[in-house]
């Protein structure tokens, strides 16, 4: 990035914080904080100042307004003495439970697409903690990341004091992982909701795909599977219409069938690379697991800026979900025209237009601009751009 480029987005942050009332988090005296700041080693070599403490939320809204940080975070953590420089003599009072959905983690696409494929898992996560694990949806605080995700806060005081084990069994839970297909299929009941229900419909897809292939193909992935044999592989692949209709019907008796199930559904779901895996991955909700079960992370501020795409931090409301367009709804600049010199051809929507950069130089409203400089594809020219 051209120090240009640096200065001309810091002086746009600069201009948006001294307009911008940002909220503090709730108990803000026990939280640290941490920022990382536009020197001239960004983005290249960026450097965290953290153990960073406040006494009021206004006093927390000076500091931002003086330094104008890239990118801005808050301990998910409550502390004694937020501002120690070591984690011990800070004094770890507990933690909110936090999901972080990354769109990073799931697919590579185009931003557009990374957005909409992570709000459907956002949609997800919401459904299973309110449905299936029965959080209180009141204590629930959802969050735009700014980039290609969402943060969803639990802040029950139930959990405040789960150690990291008690958040990673969540998180287990959550992704689906050690899944039992014994355990899931015995217990199975008309009206079950959660795994069990999951389970058997992704079990069943499986299947129907399955005999959709080539006889061999089939034949051979079977054989492949540990403890399988050609025998239990002859006998499976004839049973596979049967168990197709069983799982519809009848799960729980698809275990009493025969020891070939047993074996082959037991091999499926223990491989290091399960057969099972794609399907469970569909079904479960792909969260962060290091960020849940880590009880003394950092966090980004909300209403902060995300200085890899100009976008705000956006919290909301978990029923506004379903109609945020963070390429609307998360943009912080307006339409003032700039030049910028892209290194290459680039397309894109924001604020419900499309364009398409072509690369060299091209003049374009200010939010386009300043999503292109961040996102490392456009570095600002030409006079234009002066404040």
């Amino acid at each position: 990035m051209r120090p240009a480029t640096r200065l001309f987005i810091k002086q746009r942050f600069t201009d948006y914080y001294n307009k911008t009332r940002i909220s503090a988090p709730s108990s803000v005296r026990e939280r640290e904080f941490g920022f990382i700041f536009f020197d001239e080693r960004y983005p290249d070599d960026i450097w965290m100042r953290r153990h960073i403490g406040f006494s009021s939320g206004e006093e927390m809204q000076d500091y931002v307004r003086s330094i104008v940080p890239a990118h801005a975070y808050y301990s998910t953590a409550y502390y004694q003495n937020p501002h120690a420089p070591t984690m011990g003599d800070k004094e770890w009072l507990g933690a909110d439970l936090i999901f972080d959905l990354d769109a990073d983690h799931i697919m590579h696409g185009s931003y557009e697409e990374m957005l909409s494929r992570i709000k459907e898992e956002a949609i997800k996560l919401l459904d299973v903690l309110d449905n299936e694990l029965g959080i209180d949806m009141r204590t629930i605080k959802l969050v735009f990341s700014g980039g290609r995700g969402y943060h969803v806060h639990v802040q029950e005081l139930a959990m405040r004091d789960f150690e990291p084990a008690e958040r990673r069994e969540l998180v287990s839970y959550i992704c689906g992982i050690g899944i039992s297909p014994s355990a899931l299929l015995s217990d199975w009941a008309p009206g079950r909701v959660g795994w069990h229900e999951r389970f058997r419909v992704l079990l069943t897809s499986y299947l129907q795909d399955l005999s959709k292939k080539p006889e061999k193909d089939v034949k051979a992935e079977l054989s492949s599977l540990r403890g399988v044999g050609q025998v239990m592989t002859e006998r499976f692949y004839k049973m596979i219409p049967e168990l197709v209709g069983l799982l519809k019907t009848d799960p729980s008796s698809i275990l009493f069938r025969d020891q070939t199930v047993k074996t082959v559904f037991g091999a499926l779901a223990s491989e290091r690379e399960s057969r099972l895996l794609p399907y469970i991955r569909k079904a479960a909700v792909q969260v962060d697991e290091p960020v849940s079960t880590d009880i003394r992370r950092l966090i980004r501020l909300p209403d902060s800026l995300h200085a890899k795409s100009g976008f705000k931090v956006v919290p909301l409301e978990v029923k506004e979900l379903n109609d945020f367009d963070p390429l609307i709804d998360a943009v912080a600049f307006g339409d003032r025209e700039i030049i910028i010199e892209s290194d290459r051809e680039y397309s894109f929507s924001l604020l419900g237009s499309r364009y398409d950069i072509p690369k060299g130089r091209v003049k374009v409203p200010e939010a386009a601009g300043l999503f292109l400089c961040c996102r490392g594809i456009g570095e600002i020219g030409g006079s234009d751009h002066a404040s």
